[in-house]
């Protein structure tokens, strides 16, 4: 925590010097304005979580099995604000995050548990939009990138529409596309030989191999069959690609003075290499391991409802409901309720809780109890039958003249914990920092 704090710090000192350049301007008319600085978002967060029954050593219990995981991620938003000759409010808002973790399972990608445990991803966004507000209208754009190590790459892509209805309501629709490369790193005895042509006469050969680190790695295998790493190469890790498609919709309506409702509608299909090479599986009649292996395809879908009751100016209650059901043979259950509570016209105090129960997938045994027999086979606990609880807390300091400075508006802390019928337990707490 001391870490997120320094980082925060020296945000907050350099976010304030930009903005104490000078006043914001007037934006009532409709006249053309060049893109400005409008708001910049910073979130930090730190993730701690305690499990077994890690996937990569195949649901197995005991140190073998350790899940635990901590996860520390920062990201900074800017957004900055025009309007074109027809009056149409342009925002153009970039981002950027960083994410560091430590994984337990993550060392057992070596069966002896000596890989890295550690890894990093990095992941800039960008977005625009045009809002025509007399129409009532929007159209945006959005690019996205991550990076993990060396073994994940995902592009992502996405337009989105929303139009305003004549009883204060609105339309909204978003299609996204990600297109990832999965880096085929296996467990370290599940790594496939690929033998290269050597001279006539040679009894030696020359393998090339993917390390537990992600690290590609010139072998000579002797005549006795044993090998001895010769040299590091710069050989291209083998990749698979994944590609996922989806149709988000959604309508709002007031309902009344008090009450706001939504109703909620993804379409989402996945296609390629949809598992993980480095996820074990253990057979019932065998001590060995193989690579789990899921289906191609995937199709989701989620439908959901949202309510908001306002009781007066100080209290909201935030209730939403999710069905999901996907050709894996996956139902889900979601319910949360939120409630705000004002206690001074810039505190709120806001608890909540989540319930959320899942069936498991078709595809899902424990450890030792898959067969030769099944076409398809995976141990990861994350795709079994489980229930889970939500429940935090959360509060937001919004002065009108700021915090501090006038450019600071706002701060927001959430602390959350979450448990689950497969014996995982975490932790989390975000900061959320706003200038204007």
């Amino acid at each position: 925590m001391r870490r997120i704090c320094l980082t925060v710090t020296g945000m907050c000192i350099a976010i304030l010097h930009a903005f104490s350049q000078g006043s914001p301007k007037d934006t009532s008319s409709y006249k053309a304005r060049p893109l400005k600085l409008d708001e910049v978002e910073f979130v930090s967060s730190y993730y701690d979580q305690t499990a077994d029954k890690s996937a990569v050593s195949g649901g197995q219990l005991g140190p073998v099995g350790n899940a635990n995981v901590t996860d520390l991620s920062n990201g900074i938003e800017v957004k900055f604000v025009g309007y074109d000759p027809k009056g149409r409010k342009n925002t153009l808002t970039g981002g950027l995050g960083f994410d560091h973790h430590t994984a337990a399972s993550q060392a057992y990608v070596d069966l002896n548990g000596t890989a890295r445990n550690y890894g990093n991803r990095v992941y800039p966004t960008l977005d625009w939009t045009i809002e025509n507000g007399v129409k009532g209208s929007s159209f945006g754009l959005g690019a996205y990138y991550s990076a993990e190590h060396n073994y994940y790459h995902s592009i992502g892509l996405n337009t989105s529409f929303s139009k305003k209805t004549r009883r204060n309501g609105e339309f909204s629709a978003k299609f996204s596309g990600f297109f990832d490369q999965i880096k085929m790193i296996y467990p370290s005895e599940l790594i496939p030989v690929d033998s290269i042509q050597v001279p006539a006469g040679s009894r030696d050969s020359v393998v090339y191999v993917t390390t537990a680190s992600g690290r590609t790695e010139a072998l000579t295998y002797s005549v006795n069959g044993q090998a001895s790493v010769t040299e590091a190469g710069s050989t291209s890790i083998p990749s698979r690609s994944r590609d996922s498609y989806s149709a988000s919709f959604a309508f709002t309506q007031v309902i009344n003075t008090r009450m706001q409702g939504a109703i909620l509608l993804d379409l989402a299909y996945q296609s390629g290499y949809l598992g993980l090479p480095f996820h074990r599986v253990y057979f019932a009649d065998s001590t060995k391991a193989v690579v789990e292996k899921l289906p191609s395809q995937r199709f989701k879908l989620p439908v959901g409802f949202r309510l908001n009751y306002f009781f007066g100016d100080n209290i909201i209650i935030k209730t939403y409901y999710r069905f999901y059901i996907d050709s894996w043979g996956l139902r889900s259950h979601t319910a949360s309720i939120e409630v705000p509570v004002k206690i001074t016209p810039f505190l709120s105090v806001s608890p909540f809780y989540r319930y959320y129960i899942q069936t498991a997938v078709n595809y899902f045994a424990p450890y030792q109890r898959h067969t030769a027999a099944d076409e398809y086979y995976t141990s990861n606990y994350a795709l079994s039958s489980f229930s889970a609880n939500l429940i935090g807390v959360g509060g937001r300091l919004a002065p009108p003249k700021g915090i501090f400075d006038k450019h600071f508006s706002s701060i927001e802390v959430r602390y959350a914990h979450y448990t689950e019928t497969t014996d995982l337990v975490s932790n989390v707490i975000s900061l959320d920092l706003k200038f204007r």
